[in-house]
């Protein structure tokens, strides 16, 4: 539960406190982000300073945070040994304000690639002082979906390339990062951007989803139990994986259940796992709570699904 703290000043308060120290995100050695937009990217806004990188948190390791993203890039990270011919773009949360680039996204790469599965980290748009914390959703900004669903493309744009069977491309995100594996998973349909070359021509529809804590699923979350209308649940909608806490003290235990509930309306297959304890903003990191086994159950359930094999 590192995350937790720092997180709710963020969400809840809208302030953030951390130093910008205008160094833009870098992988680690052997892996290179490129830019997924030729250009300017679409729906752009002018910022007062440059990308930051900063490690938050009191208890080593603490976590990388990134702010103020306005070029977002995509890092791809190979599998280690064998190729399972699957692919996982990952969506690090941060409450559409920051990203957690190492605890909801390198260390997950790190993991998927060891079970033969290519990752895709997407850095997407997060130009936090635009747009307050609880408005950087879609709708009410386009930018981080648009950059969703371009990356997905490009990712089957270049499937053969990078030995990845165009029809298993998943998505994975965290907090607002499950949010937004929602929303690309509902919201493939219509692109939100003009076309910029040939890999736009392709789907963006995910073959598969896991949602982790999401937020952003409630329709209003003080009153009624009703999803958010911008994430039209069909029959479409990939398979899906949801995991929650009861306890987590951000992205109530709601949103998932109306989710959840929206998925098996529509006959779309879906499993859940709700523990009663476990918090927000744990990552793969392990901690006391039986949900810390998280990342084992999701490589049965591809199993399950047929996206992976024994």
């Amino acid at each position: 539960m590192l995350k937790t703290l720092i997180f709710t000043s963020l969400v809840i308060s809208g302030v953030v406190s951390l130093p910008a120290q205008n160094t833009s995100w870098l992988p680690s050695p052997g892996h290179t982000q490129v830019p997924i937009w030729p250009s300017t990217p679409p729906d752009s806004l002018p910022l007062a300073g440059l990308e930051y990188t900063e490690r938050v948190g009191e208890e080593p390791p603490g976590a990388v945070v990134v702010g103020k993203v306005s070029r977002p890039t995509m890092t791809v990270y190979s599998p280690r040994e064998r190729n399972t011919g699957a692919a996982v773009v990952v969506f690090p949360g941060g409450g559409y304000w920051v990203l957690y680039m190492d605890l909801e996204g390198t260390e997950v790469c790190d993991w998927l690639t060891s079970k033969g599965i290519t990752c895709v980290l997407l850095k997407y748009r997060v130009p936090g002082e635009h747009l307050s914390p609880r408005s950087g959703a879609y709708p009410k900004s386009k930018m981080a979906l648009e950059d969703a669903q371009r990356t997905i493309r490009l990712v089957r744009f270049h499937a053969a390339e990078w030995h990845i069977d165009p029809h298993k491309i998943g998505v994975l995100g965290f907090s607002a990062g499950g949010h937004l594996v929602a929303a690309i998973s509902t919201n493939f349909q219509k692109r939100l951007y003009p076309a910029v070359d040939a890999a736009d021509k392709g789907s963006c529809r995910p073959d598969f989803s896991v949602a982790l804590y999401p937020g952003h699923m409630l329709e209003n979350t003080s009153k009624n139990f009703q999803l958010n209308p911008y994430v039209p649940v069909t029959k479409q909608t990939p398979p899906t994986f949801l995991l929650q806490a009861e306890d987590d003290p951000i992205d109530t235990v709601k949103n998932s259940l109306v989710y959840y509930a929206a998925l098996k309306q529509a006959g779309v297959p879906v499993e859940m796992h709700l523990y009663a304890h476990g918090g927000h903003g744990f990552g793969l990191r392990p901690t006391k709570f039986p949900i810390t086994e998280w990342p084992r159950l999701v490589e049965i359930w591809l199993r399950t699904i047929g996206v992976t094999s024994q």
